[in-house]
């Protein structure tokens, strides 16, 4: 094939991707950059349970009253449920899926997009609520009042006086009156109900208010916990979880009260998964604000239409071929010596997990563990399939004793190593092995710290939030990235470790 069908080739395909990214950099206006982030939010909700053969019937919150935010879009996904929607209460609203008959595994969707409100929360002044006295045994009253006592004596106002209470209630000392009500290490939930009813005792309006902290992208994110008091005519925040109360958060109130987040009826193993995703793309304020139908359609069948869990998934993926073409370039231009083609690429996708260091002191760890028990097999004349699964047992042995090692001694950072890629790290102590006994340790040990050194190097430009943003937003570049390659993979020109090897000739 003429070189001239390659440089069309590749011609076309950067042409492409060039015309497409230039198209929705510049008309449909995506952001260039990571910093530009719309305040708008996706929270996808999973319910799992088993369904015991009979009428089946789900009950799940939906974002009420939600203050600083505002709920501009909600959908349900329930094949073969019916769905109604009801408010419960004047701050609660809950979804009801049923079924007259239904057995096994079953799931159901929520989805609700979230945007921070155009106004301040203004709140109107409601009428002071009735206060509802806790029902305690004769014990809890009186540690109870003691508590409420010793707090009142240095609050201001109901708020401060809810603040002292969930302080003394978290800092519960060993036999003292917080010990008996919450116990030691009491979590938030338990800390935020404890302190409702103690406010109930002074005569103070307070509800427990459950939500999702919309700061980060999580995967599986957690509901939180704080408190709502009732003070000058308005409902006031307190968050008991946080170590400076008056910090204010991007949490979004999901439901207030007692209640669950779902529950079920003829059903068993209920269970949540809920992601928190906060729009970078805008492209859902391109379909809100133009209601185009081409761009809608681009954002249906772009990597914006996919569910949320996925989409953190394909935020890896888009970074991989970056990586390998840098890996191209190393190798074929540079001239660096690596075990394998695509192993160092796959090292820097488990450095991202564990971090740079302790991905390094790992990877060394558990390579000389494995190189070590590869000598002392070779005395056994094991066949190569033989030794190669002892090879991948003695692998996972080294990082289970190692993950194991690692967290008695505190470091968090050990629980990522089962990240690594087993067999590829197998491979490589069989090569590195082999290596040594043909070429000598010399050979192996630099080709050994080459492919290290091109898997730093790789994951250092894979962990750029900048380049993750513009493969993820705009994945035509994609094409660009190709084209590059195809050009390389003609390239039969000197190494720049060639002209250093042969520097005394170019004298």
């Amino acid at each position: 094939m003429s070189r001239l069908h390659l440089y069309v080739l590749a011609g076309v395909l950067a042409l492409c991707g060039g015309l497409m990214f230039a198209y929705k950099a510049y008309v449909l206006q995506l952001p260039l950059y990571a910093g530009q982030r719309a305040d708008v939010w996706r929270v996808e909700t999973e319910l799992h349970f088993t369904a015991r053969g009979g009428p089946v019937k789900v009950t799940v919150q939906l974002p009420g009253a939600t203050g600083r935010f505002q709920v501009i879009d909600q959908n349900f996904v329930s094949p073969g449920y019916g769905l109604t929607v009801a408010p419960g209460t004047a701050v609660n609203q809950r979804a009801t899926f049923s079924i007259a008959s239904a057995s096994g595994p079953q799931v159901v969707y929520h989805r609700v997009v979230i945007s921070r409100s155009a106004t301040q929360d203004a709140q109107s002044r409601d009428p002071r609520p009735e206060v509802q006295r806790p029902d305690l045994s004769a014990p809890a009253t009186v540690a109870a009042e003691e508590i409420v006592r010793a707090a009142r004596q240095r609050a201001a106002d109901p708020e401060t006086l809810a603040a002292l209470i969930a302080q003394r209630l978290r800092e519960a000392a060993p036999g003292g009156e917080a010990d008996f009500l919450v116990g030691r290490s009491p979590t938030v939930a338990q800390v935020v109900a404890t302190t409702v009813d103690l406010l109930g005792l002074a005569d103070v309006a307070a509800r427990a208010v459950h939500g999702m902290a919309l700061d980060l992208d999580r995967g599986n994110a957690k509901f939180v916990h704080w408190l709502e008091v009732y003070q000058d005519g308005r409902w006031r925040n307190v968050y008991v979880g946080e170590k400076q109360p008056g910090v204010v958060r991007n949490y979004l109130p999901w439901w207030r009260g007692r209640s669950a987040f779902a529950t079920i009826e003829g059903g068993l193993d209920l269970s949540h998964r809920v992601t928190v995703s906060r729009s970078q793309d805008l492209s859902l304020k391109i379909a809100l604000q133009h209601q185009r139908a081409a761009e809608r359609r681009l954002a249906e069948f772009s990597l914006f239409g996919l569910p949320l869990q996925t989409q953190f998934l394909f935020r890896s993926l888009v970074v991989i071929p970056m990586g390998i073409f840098l890996l191209v370039v190393l190798r074929n231009v540079v001239g660096f010596k690596t075990f394998g083609t695509f192993m160092p690429v796959l090292i820097a996708l488990a450095f991202r997990q564990t971090g740079l260091v302790w991905g390094i002191a790992f990877f060394a760890a558990i390579v000389a563990i494995g190189l070590s028990v590869r000598f002392y097999l070779e005395r056994l004349k094991l066949l190569l399939v033989p030794r190669l699964a002892v090879g991948v047992m003695v692998v996972v042995l080294t990082i289970f004793v190692l993950t194991v090692l690692f967290h008695r001694l505190g470091f968090s950072r050990g629980l990522s190593l089962g990240l690594f890629p087993i067999v590829i790290l197998t491979m490589t102590i069989e090569r590195m092995s082999t290596v040594w006994e043909e070429n000598g340790a010399r050979e192996a040990l630099q080709q050994a710290a080459g492919s290290l050194g091109v898997g730093v190097l790789t994951f250092l430009v894979m962990n750029l939030p900048q380049l993750e943003h513009l493969l993820f937003v705009f994945p035509e570049l994609l094409l660009i990235v190709l084209a590059a390659t195809l050009l390389l993979g003609r390239y039969s020109g000197y190494r720049l470790t060639e002209l250093w090897r042969f520097r005394a000739l170019a004298r």
